[in-house]
């Protein structure tokens, strides 16, 4: 039997390269985006073309009734959900507002694993992805500008641990994969404008993890056994180091 994973933020990046995946592996991969309809649509037909299974379904879920009108959708139609990828994030956004993204980084996140859990069964996953950037941020430095990010995704990272006692009741598990910057992602774009020494100095630490790397460990994250909050590296092994 097929798994049911909800992917957020598919439409795009790691979400899409994830989707692709999962989808090679014989999941059923329910792409969530938030505007870009179309550009979900077309992740979904190369899955499908591929003799993968795949369907779309928009949400902001920074909206209360938009996630929960996500869940609902994924539940009524395939009758329960097996995977949830927290991949969805953001707040480098040029127009963003300056609660946006502990909004969506941290009140979306448990938000919706909240609405999500009584539809997962025992042996359920959740995962959480985030970057080495943010999991390290109370120890490391975090590029100029990305503070807000850094600090939001912490606090997600962090009210979702919270959660472990009750995932443990319900037979849920729960996996967090963290990156270090991923090559040819919007957020190091991004941050090149921003901070283009801290990436430069990324890249001479050592090549940075491809999308498709990490796509491949947060799917690998869906199904390894381990114990509730196990946290999946990729890259930057400095930063595992003792700080200095």
């Amino acid at each position: 039997m097929k798994r049911i994973v909800l992917i957020t933020g598919a439409s795009r990046g790691i979400g899409a390269e994830t989707a692709r995946v999962l989808g090679r592996r014989g999941d059923h991969v329910v792409i969530n985006y938030r505007e870009k309809r179309k550009r979900a649509e077309t992740i979904a037909a190369e899955i499908e073309a591929t003799g993968g299974s795949a369907s779309v379904a928009g949400a902001d879920i920074t909206d209360p009734h938009s996630a929960a009108a996500l869940i609902d959708t994924v539940t009524t139609e395939f009758g329960r959900m097996d995977v949830l990828i927290l991949n969805a994030s953001g707040g480098l956004e040029r127009d963003a507002a300056p609660d946006y993204a502990m909004t969506l980084n941290r009140d979306a996140q448990t938000h919706l694993t909240q609405l999500a859990m009584p539809h997962l069964p025992p042996g359920g996953r959740i995962v959480f992805v985030t970057s080495h950037q943010a999991h390290f941020s109370p120890t490391r430095p975090v590029p100029a500008g990305y503070e807000p990010i850094a600090a939001s995704k912490r606090a997600g990272e962090d009210a979702l641990r919270g959660l472990i006692p009750e995932f443990g009741s319900r037979g849920i598990d729960f996996t967090v994969v963290s990156g270090d910057m991923i090559d040819g992602t919007i957020i190091v774009r991004l941050l090149e404008r921003r901070d283009p020494d801290a990436v430069t100095a990324r890249r001479e630490h050592g090549n940075l993890p491809t999308v498709e790397e990490f796509a491949t460990a947060v799917a690998d994250a869906t199904s390894i056994v381990a114990t509730p909050g196990h946290t999946i590296y990729v890259g930057g092994e400095d930063f595992a180091a003792p700080s200095p």
